[in-house]
């Protein structure tokens, strides 16, 4: 009932081992840091990137090199649906990134896929997994430890701190997520935020129609499984846990505990 396979399809996305040997779909969060440690090395190591500092141009990331963007001709389609296309001297660099001016990054160890989008003013800090075409939005604030999969969106002031997105995940506008899972294809609706600490001491425990369990976490904050969606200005309580194709309505604050699959959060 609160294994990883009952809440997430995981076999097309990059990073399923992350998920491996894990008895409770909260798992894998106490696992994230050092699987992010161990997937990543340093790049980026060119003479005009200094950590904390803005870009001062675009850069292109193709074939594990940096390129300086400018002499770059580049067309902004859907980066979600591979859209994002670059040539140089004529030559369209299949699968190549762009990280636009302005975008801030926080050490080395960010690594990022082929055909994603880094908008001006999003900072990203050490270490990050980025899937392929994926898009990080204008004001988008990732704290460490965040990993990605395809097709995702990290929107506009938009904060991940410690959280994972599966494929097609989408948290598009002034989202915070802490301490998070969100399953394939979930949409958070525009302020959708995932509270991740109580008021009062302790591990967070997850209730259940048979028992209450620890998750051994003091810090936890949603999981959403396939499918989920979050209206406009919603909450989610430390430990909510959603079966998958669940929804939460708008301006709803959410209960901490499990709520089954196709639950209607009101």
């Amino acid at each position: 009932m609160l294994t990883t396979g009952s809440f997430f399809e995981l076999a097309d996305f990059p990073e399923r081992a992350l998920f491996v040997d894990c008895p409770h779909v909260w798992d894998p969060l106490k696992k994230l840091k050092e699987y992010v440690r161990d997937n990543t090395a340093p790049c980026f190591q060119h003479v005009c990137i200094h950590d904390g500092v803005p870009l001062d141009s675009p850069y292109v990331w193709y074939n594990g090199k940096l390129r300086n963007a400018r002499e770059c001709v580049i067309t902004y389609g859907d980066t979600t649906k591979g859209e994002l296309r670059v040539w140089e001297n004529g030559q369209y660099l299949n699968g190549a990134s762009v990280i636009m001016a302005g975008a801030v990054m926080v050490g080395r160890n960010i690594k990022i896929g082929q055909g994603v989008l880094i908008e001006p003013g999003a900072m990203i800090k050490s270490p990050a997994i980025i899937g392929d075409h994926t898009e990080i939005r204008q004001g988008a604030y990732l704290r460490g430890y965040t990993l990605v999969g395809h097709r995702c969106v990290v929107g506009h002031t938009t904060e991940v701190k410690h959280s994972v997105f599966l494929n097609d995940a989408k948290a598009g506008h002034f989202a915070y997520l802490g301490d998070s899972i969100l399953g394939n294809r979930v949409n958070l609706g525009a302020g959708t935020k995932c509270a991740n600490l109580r008021f009062i001491p302790g591990n967070v425990t997850i209730r259940t129609s048979i028992k209450k369990i620890d998750t051994g976490l003091r810090k936890f904050g949603a999981i959403l499984g396939d499918d989920c969606q979050t209206g406009c200005n919603s909450v989610t309580s430390p430990g909510t846990i959603l079966g998958p194709k669940s929804l939460v309505l708008p301006g709803v604050t959410t209960t901490s505990g499990l709520h089954p699959r196709k639950s209607v959060l009101r």
